[in-house]
Order: structure tokens, then C-alpha cells, then sequence
């Protein structure tokens, strides 16, 4: 990072890495559609740039979460197919069939709203059924999936819809053999047969997230829905690792040392003095904590990168800031600390993060927050 004024903090984002991604996924799924999640402000890289890059790599379809990320793509002038899955009643339905939003629908009540806005706006609404094929959150029982594709028949014969998808969601395809993989993957086709038999013609049928895309070319389908491995970031150490699928990290983590001084034996570090300087050292302070992102259980455990050495946090990590015992050495203050990143330069990783907080990589990008400047590198591809 060769930025003349250090930052406190900051989280640069190489979208040529981003579009590399993007390409070596697809080549695990060269048959199917690529729609690219961006879901969660794309998983805390940002949404708007990550999808364009992505688009640039030949990425179909953009996803997201709720309606108000996918109108927000529209805003920033993101053209082409956009889906969106999490709605609520009462959500912006009529804004959606306007903006040409591929709407998920999993209960009649959804249905009842977009057919009100699909009449309200004057428009046809694209939408896509989902069905719970045995995850438990979001979508149509099979108990109730004839009665929602009836009702869907009736509203496209009379131009209020058209179905472009239907679409599931796996519980546990980051456990390679779960026996609930297979079960789902029956009980999709199923659901699928039932309502394609009933006149139904969906333009895409889908279930695959990163970790079915990677490993089960029997989930693709029609299209597949990449989201953490499109940043780098394995799905689950026992799919493997990044490097397995030719992967790299996107996002690179890193602060300057605000403060470096020697501290005698017996000093106690940061809240509740959980740490207690072993002998006479050196201490470094990174201005960064849990108000940027940084997970608390991090404290004691996790790795950082300073003066091309391996630290652990010393004691708690607070608000925001946390500490490194430097073991005698002195940096410069301004020094670059690195707390996760690609690996090539012996820094930590998002997945070390994950290990030494008790969490998952997804959560360790995805929580990085608002107050951490995101810096885009290669934001043109050379392609």
C-alpha cells in the first residue's frame, strides 16, 4: 500500500483479483449462468465496484439480499439482470417492478403484493419462486407449492407476472457428503418437475452457492450463485482452501501503528489486564478495533503482521484500538500492520481471523464497517 498519508485504518480491495475470481469460477461451472452476490455491501468490499468488476468478468446476473441493495445497484446505473430475495410485507414491490428486478416470491402473501404492484405500476413483474427444499429459512414448503404455482399460473395468464426462476438454497454443502445435500437436491428437482409439468417455464433453475458450485457439478443447473469464494475466501476448510480453486483474497486489512513504547515486566494491556507483559518489552498499538469491525473474541489469539513479523493481540481488543507486544523490537511509528490479507507477504488470513475469533471467514470480511475507508486497486481491468 503505497498511499502518502497513512491511514488509520484500511481495507484495500483489488478488484483484479475480484475479476480473476470471477473467471476461475466460471470455469468450474462453464455451462451455467454466473450471477454474482453483493449482498451485505458485497460481503464488506462494497457492493457498487464488486459489481462491476464482476461484470466486467463476464458475470450475468447480480445478486443481493434485499430490495433496497439491488434499487441502490440500479441507482449507481448498474444495468442488466438483478435479483433480489429478501423481501417483508409492505417492502418496495412497486420500485422493484419498475427498476426490471428479479423478484424472489416464497408465500402467497408476496405473491398478492407484487401482483398489487405489478397492477399499480402497469408493468409485468419478473419474479422467481423459491422453494425450501429442506434449509428451513426462506421458502415455499413442498406441502404448499402446489397452491403457490396455481396461483402464479393464474397471475401470469393474466400479464401480471412471469416467472424467470425457480430456486433453493443448501444447508450444508460446506460439508462435503452431509447426507442433506443429496436429500435437497431431490426434493428440488421435485419441485421443479411439479410446476415446469404444470406450465411453468422458468428461464433459470439454480441452488448452487459457492460451495455447491465448487464441488457438486450435479447443483448447477441452469445458473450458479458464487458469494464468498467471488472474494477469495474459501466457503469451508474442508471444501479446501482458496488456493484449491485458484482463488486469491480480495480484501487486504491493515492499519498504522499509532504508538510504539517499552513497557517493564509485569505491565498489564488494555481492559481487565487479560495480558501481562511476561518481561521488560515493547508494545504497539493499532488503531483499529471492535467499532471498525475488528471481532472482540480476537483478543489474546489473533495473528497481525507488523515489521514483516507474526504478532498476537495482546490483552482485549476495545472499541477502537488493540495492542501487539513487539517483543523489544521498535517500528516506526506510522509502520505498517497488516491484520489479514492475501498471504503472499506472510500476513495473516481472513480464514487465521476465523480460527483465532471462533467464527467464519464470511463474518470476518462482512463485518468490517462503515468507518474503514475501502481503497479500490486495479479498478480497470487490463483485459
Amino acid at each position: 500500500m503505497n498511499e502518502t498519508a497513512p491511514f488509520r485504518v484500511r481495507a484495500e480491495i483489488d478488484l483484479a483479483a475480484l475479476r480473476a475470481n470471477v473467471r476461475a469460477l466460471r470455469a468450474h461451472a462453464p455451462d451455467a449462468a454466473f450471477m454474482a452476490v453483493v449482498k451485505a455491501d458485497g460481503y464488506g468490499h462494497g457492493m457498487v465496484p464488486c459489481a462491476r468488476a464482476a461484470r466486467q468478468a463476464g458475470a450475468t446476473w447480480i445478486g443481493t439480499a434485499t430490495p433496497q441493495e439491488a434499487l441502490a445497484l440500479r441507482a449507481a446505473g448498474l444495468p442488466g439482470r438483478i435479483m433480489c430475495w429478501l423481501w417483508t410485507p409492505g417492502g418496495p414491490w412497486r420500485e422493484g417492478v419498475e427498476a426490471d428486478l428479479d423478484m424472489s416470491v416464497s408465500a402467497l402473501w408476496a405473491l398478492d403484493e407484487v401482483t398489487a404492484a405489478a397492477r399499480a405500476a402497469g408493468r409485468t413483474a419478473r419474479i422467481q419462486l423459491k422453494a425450501d427444499t429442506g434449509l428451513g429459512r426462506n421458502g415455499c414448503m413442498p406441502a404448499d407449492w402446489p397452491d403457490l404455482v396455481d396461483r402464479v399460473l393464474r397471475a401470469e395468464a393474466e400479464g401480471l407476472v412471469t416467472v424467470t426462476g425457480l430456486w433453493s438454497h443448501f444447508a450444508c454443502a460446506d460439508e462435503p457428503g452431509h447426507p442433506s445435500i443429496a436429500a435437497q437436491l431431490t426434493v428440488f428437482r421435485e419441485m421443479v418437475a411439479y410446476a415446469e409439468e404444470r406450465g411453468l417455464r422458468p428461464e433459470v433453475r439454480h441452488i448452487a452457492n459457492s460451495p455447491g458450485m465448487l464441488t457438486l457439478p450435479e447443483a448447477h443447473f441452469d445458473l450458479v450463485r458464487p458469494g464468498i469464494a467471488m472474494y477469495g475466501v474459501s466457503p469451508s476448510p474442508e471444501v479446501g482452501t482458496s488456493q484449491d480453486f485458484g482463488l486469491r483474497p480480495v480484501m487486504t486489512l491493515a492499519a498504522s501503528l499509532a504508538h510504539v513504547k517499552r513497557a517493564p515486566a509485569g505491565h498489564g494491556v488494555s481492559y481487565g489486564h487479560h495480558y501481562v507483559t511476561p518481561g521488560e518489552t515493547t508494545l504497539g498499538l493499532i488503531p483499529a478495533g471492535y467499532g471498525d469491525g475488528v471481532p472482540r473474541h480476537a483478543s489474546g489469539t489473533a495473528p497481525v503482521l507488523v515489521d514483516g513479523k507474526l504478532r498476537t493481540v495482546a490483552g482485549r481488543v476495545a472499541m477502537d484500538q488493540f495492542v501487539v507486544d513487539l517483543g523489544g523490537d521498535e517500528p516506526e511509528v506510522g509502520a505498517e500492520a497488516v491484520l489479514f490479507g492475501p498471504g503472499d507477504r506472510g500476513e495473516p488470513t481472513a480464514e487465521d481471523w476465523a480460527q483465532a475469533s471462533g467464527t467464519i471467514a464470511y463474518e470476518i470480511v462482512t463485518r468490517i464497517g462503515s468507518r474503514v475507508p475501502r481503497v479500490y486497486v486495479n479498478e480497470r481491468p487490463d483485459d
